[in-house]
């Protein structure tokens, strides 16, 4: 009896088998899935049995850079991350052998297929959208191995060096046609405000006369300045009224 209890001893440890709380166990009898261990620790039958551990968390695929052409006829380099995580265990064992990189080249493939649908303006304008797109269509594919697609993120998209050019000399025509326009209607209010007030000294007796010497005071704080004086019309006028009346 003492001799077996070794035996039976070393036999548990042998079945003994630890699943930490990240991870799931996939458990195999004579070579076919049986059902899937929970975090702690767990008892498996040696020989009959076998067991892999899957793990949960989240995981970060990088999506190396693809080139590709857009709807207009635009090339360019595109990269991006995908996350991930593992929602059904069994199935990520038994349906894909490397997780990691299917996901990777799903994403390549899609990434490529989806730039290839959407303008330049598109990709450089509507990054959510696209990365959505990626995501819906990888996460179509990837429910069957038992992953979840949690989001995928556009990292950098790379232009050809004369399109950057075109694009800077665009932008700059852009800004000096806002700049010209403001200019414009700066100047066309100033036109306006200036036409109001050459109608209202008009009308107005002396208003002419009162500026000119309003002008004469201002100019005239600095002595080093040498004011120049110009009769009136006004002036001019009454001088010519009074003569006639003589």
């Amino acid at each position: 009896m003492e001799i077996f209890i070794p035996i039976i001893i070393i036999l548990v440890l042998i079945s003994l088998k630890q699943v930490n709380e990240y991870e799931r166990g996939v458990v195999y009898t004579m070579g076919r899935f049986s059902y899937i261990l929970g975090p702690g620790w767990r008892l498996i039958v040696p020989i009959f049995q076998s067991f892999a551990k899957v793990d949960i968390r989240i995981k970060a695929a990088d999506v190396p850079k693809q080139d590709t052409i857009t709807k207009d006829n635009v090339s360019c380099k595109m990269n991006a991350v995908i996350y991930y995580k593992v929602s059904d265990a069994a199935k990520t064992i038994n349906e894909v052998e490397d997780v990691t990189y299917a996901v990777s080249q799903l994403a390549q493939t899609t990434m490529r297929r989806v730039a290839s649908e959407a303008t330049l303006d598109e990709l450089l304008s509507n990054r959510e959208k696209i990365a959505a797109q990626i995501l819906g269509l990888v996460e179509k594919h990837a429910e069957a191995w038992g992953i979840d697609i949690q989001s995928v993120e556009l990292k950098d998209i790379e232009l050809p060096e004369s399109m950057v050019r075109t694009m800077a000399k665009q932008a700059e025509a852009e800004r000096e046609k806002r700049a010209t326009i403001i200019n414009s209607q700066g100047e066309l209010q100033a036109s306006e405000n200036l036409a109001k007030a050459a109608k209202m000294l008009a009308t107005s007796p002396g208003a002419l006369h009162l500026r000119t010497l309003n002008s004469i005071n201002d100019i005239s704080s600095d002595a080093s300045n040498t004011v120049v004086f110009a009769v009136p019309v006004e002036v001019l006028r009454a001088i010519e009224g009074f003569s006639k009346k003589k």
